[in-house]
């Protein structure tokens, strides 16, 4: 981070200095924004890897969350910068504060954490994210600099109360977001894994107003497509990465394991939840009796063996829904486990099931329709249906579901074999009628 000693202003905005990122090039701050980035809840952030378990197969995939909303700052800018429509300087500056604080409330191994999150906190990172932007000192350091830390969180979430601006959420959380077309060119980046090549100032640049959303300009629509497919083909490659999900599964279960020496489960107050990083959830489950097996195996990189995959596409989102409960999985694991004469502990279903199109508006729009809009001699602009448009998404319209069972290496062979008679020689209704 370099200081800016020429101060310039924009507005009423004083930039303050730089930073250098791999992916854009220089990030200029503000004077609020480097306030706020020097507080605990944004730092933390350095200690929270973007992709846990990613490392064990992208070795350079140690991006943390920190990187990621600077990312998303700076995008955020360039779109209110750019977007036909008068912004003051103020809600442009609380457009890319929104966008830096969006993941402040994610817990240690940022997603893989979420169930635990819900279960014992009742809450979701988003919510958590709310909760501390409001009640954190970080609201305080917002307060000072005359901004309302309330409206901060709802913003930062996509649910600000603003019905004449329904885009300025959608520019947080949308189907074409800062959010997404960030973290899918920085860890694409990351890991090498080449599927990040998406020009999202082509995208950003048509961005436009369309009865109060945010909509793209019918000439963007191939590098739209480019994103949609870049993202699929992410997750496939290193979200859903076998021994991505190995890893992941094994912390899972050491998290679950020690939960009781885990105070960030029983955490009152946001400042006792922001003391909790990667880096202080690693030691405490590497030094707990219930979980510490579990990190020295992943410490010598001796991961569960995939023993079974099967791939499935379904267009209704209730098929995905019953897969993913957790009732069918372990009556699925039991069964195996009996046909292989195992143990049924020894036995894990993995069901990382999206949509292909993952997308949700902040607003009442169904998650396959992106506002698309072409423009007329006049100027006028007028809405299109993406899905008549492009065939590409039309393809896209089902729920990618990969089913994966994963085991100890030395029962590979009797798991594979039990795995294919109860899934891969049952028919789907058969399967579902757990």
């Amino acid at each position: 981070m370099s200081r800016n000693g020429d101060l310039s202003a924009r507005g009423s905005q004083a930039f303050w200095g730089f930073i250098k990122d791999p992916i854009y090039g220089y990030i200029r701050l503000t004077e609020i924004e480097r306030d706020i980035i020097d507080t605990l809840a944004v730092q933390r952030l350095r200690r929270i890897r973007q992709l846990a378990g990613a490392e064990y197969v992208y070795p350079a995939a140690n991006h943390t969350r920190f990187e990621h909303v600077l990312g998303a700052m700076y995008l955020a800018g360039v779109v209110v910068e750019n977007l036909p429509t008068h912004l003051s300087s103020e809600e442009r500056q609380k457009v890319r504060l929104a966008a830096l604080l969006h993941d402040v409330g994610h817990a240690p191994f940022s997603h893989l954490f979420e169930p635990l999150l819900v279960k014992y906190l009742s809450r979701n990172h988003e919510e958590m994210s709310s909760w501390i932007i409001a009640n954190s000192k970080l609201a305080e350091v917002i307060s000072a600099q005359g901004l309302d830390p309330k409206e901060l969180s709802a913003l930062a979430v996509g649910r600000l109360s603003r019905t004449d601006k329904p885009f300025l959420n959608q520019i947080i959380s949308s189907s074409f977001d800062v959010d997404k077309m960030d973290f899918v060119v920085r860890d694409s980046y990351h890991t090498g894994a080449g599927y990040g090549s998406v020009d999202v100032f082509r995208l950003i640049y048509t961005m436009d107003i369309l009865d109060g959303n945010l909509a793209a300009d019918i000439t963007a629509l191939p590098t739209l497509e480019s994103l949609i497919l870049a993202r699929l083909e992410s997750f496939k490659a290193i979200y859903f990465h076998r021994a991505c999900r190995a890893v992941q599964m094994m912390l899972l279960k050491a998290l679950d394991a020690a939960k009781e020496d885990l105070e960030i489960l029983k955490v009152k107050t946001p400042d006792e939840y922001l003391e909790w990083d990667d880096f202080r959830v690693w030691s405490r489950l590497s030094t707990n009796p219930e979980s510490r097996e579990i990190i020295k195996a992943l410490s010598e990189r001796k991961l569960l063996k995939c023993a079974y995959e099967r791939t499935f596409f379904a267009k209704d989102e209730l098929v995905t829904s019953v897969f993913t409960k957790q009732n069918v999985r372990l009556k699925l694991e039991e069964e195996i486990a009996i046909k292989a004469d195992i143990p049924a502990s020894d036995v894990g279903i993995d069901l990382p099931s999206l949509p292909s199109v993952p997308y949700h508006y902040a607003m009442q729009i169904g998650p396959i329709d992106i506002p698309i809009f072409s423009r007329m001699p006049s100027g006028e602009k007028v809405p299109q249906k993406i899905s008549e448009l492009s065939k590409v998404v039309e393809a896209l319209r089902v729920f990618m579901n990969i089913i994966r069972v994963y085991t100890k290496e030395e029962y590979r062979q009797r798991v594979t074999e039990a795995a294919a008679k109860v899934l891969g020689e049952s028919p789907l209704s058969n399967v579902l009628s757990y």
